[in-house]
Parts: C-alpha cells; sequence; structure tokens
C-alpha cells in the first residue's frame, strides 16, 4: 500500500515554477532567479524520487502476481523471486528519501548567522569556558571555510569573556549552526581551584540567522536610542581617548546592542545594527511559530545548571547531548571544532521525528 501523502501540490508548483522561469525578465533579479530556481530543482530531485519509489511498488506487486500463480514456470518464479528481492531492499530507502524530500526547508538555513556566547552559572570559570566554546566555533568555522567576524565582546579579568558575538558567513552557516542554541554545561576542575575539586559552569548560546536589511525587519529610527560613549576596559590609548562605542535601545522591545570592537564609531553602529536586526528577527520568528504551537523550545534560558543541552565533561574526556542522547569520547577533538558527528546526529534525529510526523499513519 502506498504510504507517501499526495504530490499533487509539488507537481502544481513545479509547474508554476516552470512557467515562471521561462519568463523574459526571470533573470533580472538575480537573487529571486536563484532562489526560485533552487526550489524548482528540489522539487524536481522529489518527484523523480517519487516516480521510483511507484516503480519499486510496482515491482514487488508484479512479483507477488507472479509467485502466487500457480501456472508459473520455474524460471519464471525464479526471476519474480530475485525481483521481490532486491525491490524489497530498496523500498524503504526510496520511501525515506521521498519523505525527507517532502519536508519544508528552513528558509534561514542558507543565511548567514550571528552567534552569541554569554558566561552563565559559574563565575570565572563559566566565563573561561565562554571563551573556550567561541575558539571551538571559530575552529569549526575554518575548517568549514567560513568567514568570522567580531561584532562585540566583553572580556573577564581571569580571562574568556561575560559576553562575545560572532558574525560567521558561509554556506549554508544556519542549518549547521541552530541545534547549538541553548546552555552548555562544563564539568572540570579549573585553573584556579587549589583543591582539584571539579566545578561545574554553564554558558548559553544563541544561534541567530542574520537579517536581510529590506526583506525581514524594518526598523523605525524614531524607536531607537542611541547611545555614543567611550569604550571601557583593555583597548590601549584609544579606547580612552574616543567616543566610538554605541549602544542602541530598540524601545519598543527593550532590546539593548552595545557594540565597541571597532575604532571607527561608524563601524560600531553598523556592527549593532546587524545583531540588532539579527535578535528582532529571531524575536519575529518565535512569535511567528507561537501562533501555531503552543509551547516551543526554549533556546537559551537562564543559564541555570538544570537547563542544559549539552555536556562537557573533561575528567571524563565525555560530551553528551542530552536532547539525543548522543555520547562521544572525543572531547579534545571537539574542543578542536571537531562538531560534525554531533551536528550530524542532531540534524539526523530532527530529520528523522519530522519524517514520522509527516508519514501517514
Amino acid at each position: 500500500m502506498d504510504a507517501i501523502p499526495d504530490v499533487q501540490p509539488f507537481v502544481e508548483r513545479f509547474r508554476a515554477l516552470e512557467a515562471r522561469m521561462s519568463a523574459e525578465d526571470f533573470y533580472t533579479d538575480r537573487r529571486l532567479a536563484a532562489a526560485v530556481g533552487r526550489e524548482y530543482r528540489h522539487i524536481r530531485e522529489l518527484l523523480e524520487s517519487r516516480q521510483h519509489y511507484e516503480f519499486l511498488i510496482k515491482t514487488l506487486t508484479d512479483a507477488e502476481e507472479i509467485l502466487n500463480d500457480p501456472n508459473a514456470d520455474g524460471e519464471m518464479l525464479l526471476w519474480a523471486q530475485e525481483e521481490r528481492d532486491k525491490a524489497q531492499r530498496q523500498v524503504d530507502v526510496a520511501k525515506f528519501r521521498v519523505l525527507s524530500l517532502m519536508l519544508p526547508e528552513d528558509p534561514s538555513d542558507s543565511r548567514n548567522t550571528v552567534l552569541e556566547i554569554r558566561a552563565g552559572a559559574g563565575g570565572d570559570e563559566a566565563a573561561i569556558f565562554a571563551g573556550d566554546l567561541c575558539r571551538m566555533y571559530v575552529r569549526f568555522s575554518e575548517l568549514r571555510g567560513w568567514t568570522v567576524e567580531p561584532m562585540s565582546s566583553h572580556g573577564a579579568e581571569l580571562g574568556g569573556f561575560k559576553e562575545v558575538i560572532l558574525l560567521i558567513s558561509g554556506e549554508d552557516v544556519y542549518k549547521a549552526l541552530k541545534f547549538e542554541s541553548g546552555v552548555h554545561r562544563v564539568q572540570r576542575i579549573p585553573e584556579t581551584e587549589a583543591n582539584g575539586r571539579v566545578h561545574t559552569s554553564t554558558v548559553t548560546v544563541a544561534v541567530l540567522p542574520e537579517a536581510e536589511e529590506v526583506d525581514d525587519v524594518q526598523i523605525n529610527p524614531e524607536d531607537l536610542e542611541i547611545s555614543i560613549c567611550r569604550a571601557s576596559g583593555a583597548g590601549g590609548q584609544h579606547v580612552n581617548k574616543t567616543d566610538s562605542a554605541v549602544q542602541f535601545l530598540h524601545k519598543p522591545t527593550g532590546i539593548i546592542v552595545y557594540c565597541a570592537d571597532e575604532r571607527s564609531q561608524q563601524k560600531n553602529r553598523a556592527k549593532a545594527m546587524k545583531v540588532l536586526r539579527a535578535r528582532l528577527l529571531e524575536q519575529k520568528q518565535r512569535e511567528e511559530e507561537e501562533k501555531y504551537a503552543s509551547t516551543r523550545r526554549n533556546q537559551v534560558g537562564s543559564g541555570d545548571r538544570s537547563e542544559r543541552i549539552r555536556t562537557y565533561n573533561f575528567p571524563q574526556n565525555r560530551l553528551t547531548d542530552h536532547r539525543i542522547c548522543l555520547t562521544l569520547y572525543n572531547l579534545p577533538a571537539v574542543m578542536e571544532g571537531d562538531l560534525s558527528e554531533v551536528i550530524a546526529a542532531l540534524h539526523a534525529a530532527d530529520y528523522q521525528s519530522r519524517i514520522q510526523a509527516l508519514a501517514p499513519k
């Protein structure tokens, strides 16, 4: 029995895209043309996969008819048995492929990403681990060939960061990193611990898709309260003499963004605006999701130890992702940016749960 939802809506969409792509002015807007082209290729792959699945189902049906035919000769029965066995080995994979292609794509997957890391519970050790996580994500980005641009940071006295914000640019950055949002717990002996006791600290990570200036978020200049001030902390003579730090207060939402990393006030303004747009887009998306869902996973939480998505246990060389019950014993490699196994497992689990929800009961 066919256990795949009807693909007729995709057929109709495919025809509409074909007509759109044949228009003379189709390539006038290159960005729109690229998006339409991606959708067209995706649906074409879906329809081809559905056709292959239907072929396998028909092969199984025909083979069963022959095997149940009392008049079939031995050679025909042997052929039917081989065809049925071969189709049975492929049909589940083919079905999974069709269902996976029917899943709606996240429009934010291809976007650049604003990554925010903040020290949570644990004092100095939390700030040090925030620095370790920052290095881990920077190294992971380098391995992927992405570009990392510091947006804002607040260093801690003993090292690490109270808060650090990065803009990561490249192919499918948000798709790769979106499941990193949440509370990360570390268990280890801090360098400042004299008695060798294991301490537990937390760091919060937020992954926000970068907002498009025109299409996603409209910011009314009258809604911004902009403060210019002298940067504090380390930075040499420049920060002591020049008012280059910028703080935005978005009055309708109460969101505050502070940026002082650049020597130029204009550059700090531009960076602060990117961070503000990303936070407003994330809030907008959350509000839209809440219209259709009674509950939603809180990405960051308060930083309390109990609100954890992942634990990094250094004495046991162990990483545990609590959402999917994944445990790995290669913590040094992970901290050097080798997150591929963790991210692949998270995506696979998400994929499987979405397919199970899509398939007819």
